[in-house]
């Protein structure tokens, strides 16, 4: 019973910052923008919320730093593929390669090369009294850091904003006929540019979870195609919350089970182990790829004539 509530406990912990960034995703791909920076920008997140709760003493502080970030660093992405109209996937890869040189630069200059990094405010467990105490699945379900708990909130909300409120029609609206928004006076660009902001926001959130909640500091690649994960998620999820959070929660247990399949000392090569979450990520893409609600206009500049 421990064994599966650990398990069930680390799938949780490791799904949330796939969960974060992919619901953040789901709203610009919603709009018609395809966000392949968003390695990029949990890159960025991840370091600025260290470098925020070590200045800070507040991980709390540090995580709003690292959301705020993000958003200036993500207005570039949406500038160049929204104003400018640009290729989104050009745009993306660029972003996730200057974030990669960026975050390395500033981590070596602000906190050197040392072996021993310095202790700083981290995501700590928040048990939830009475039912944290449910055998097997209160201790998993009820004792995590809470943005774990406020990814699994979002889902609903992102839910009910997306498919029952005006500002979800819109949305929507925008992402599969932009010239029909247009000619009724919705404001393409605004969309869009709001959609890329708040996805810009839930990766800085992601990255900072990474760095603060399941790791204690920043290392260099520590997102290690966590981004691309996220806009794996949303595919597989159908562009819907809850179709993330399951897909989010699949690739959750595909790490979770990479160290027990290595502890079991079943022969598989280690390689084999590593690539579980990535494997299990082309499989679901082929699986969903005929039946996709991708939007129609996903990936498709909207020039107004």
């Amino acid at each position: 019973m421990q064994g599966i509530t650990s398990f069930l406990q680390a799938t949780l912990r490791l799904a949330t910052p796939t969960l974060l960034a992919s619901l953040g995703i789901v709203f610009s791909e919603r709009a018609g923008i395809v966000n392949i920076g968003t390695e990029g920008m949990m890159l960025i997140g991840a370091l600025a919320g260290v470098m925020g709760s070590y200045y800070t003493g507040s991980v709390i502080l540090g995580t709003l730093i690292a959301m705020l970030v993000t958003v200036l660093f993500v207005s570039i992405f949406g500038f160049f593929t929204v104003i400018i109209k640009a290729d989104q996937t050009v745009i993306g890869t660029g972003m996730n390669i200057l974030a990669a040189g960026l975050t390395i630069t500033a981590n070596r200059a602000v906190f050197g090369a040392s072996t021993s990094p310095p202790s700083i405010d981290v995501f700590d467990s928040w048990r939830i009294p009475l039912l944290a105490d449910i055998p097997v699945i209160g201790p998993a379900l009820f004792n995590q850091p809470i943005p774990v708990y406020l990814a699994f909130l979002f889902v609903p909300i992102a839910g009910f904003i997306m498919f029952r409120t005006n500002t979800g029609l819109k949305l929507r609206a925008v992402g599969e006929n932009p010239r029909a928004c247009d000619t009724v006076g919705i404001s393409v660009t605004k969309v869009r540019f709001l959609a890329v902001l708040y996805s810009g926001v839930l990766a800085g959130f992601a990255g900072a979870f990474v760095s603060m909640g399941q790791m204690s500091f920043f290392t260099e690649g520590i997102i290690s195609g966590g981004g691309f994960m996220a806009v794996a998620a949303v595919v597989f999820g159908n562009y819907t919350p809850r179709g993330v959070m399951f897909s989010s929660l699949v690739f959750g247990a595909a790490y979770a089970l990479m160290p027990r399949i290595q502890a079991a000392s079943m022969g598989i090569p280690g390689q084999f182990i590593l690539m579980l979450p990535y494997l299990i990520t082309i499989i679901a893409l082929c699986l969903v790829i005929r039946r996709s609600n991708r939007p129609t206009s996903s990936a498709v500049p909207y020039i107004k004539e």
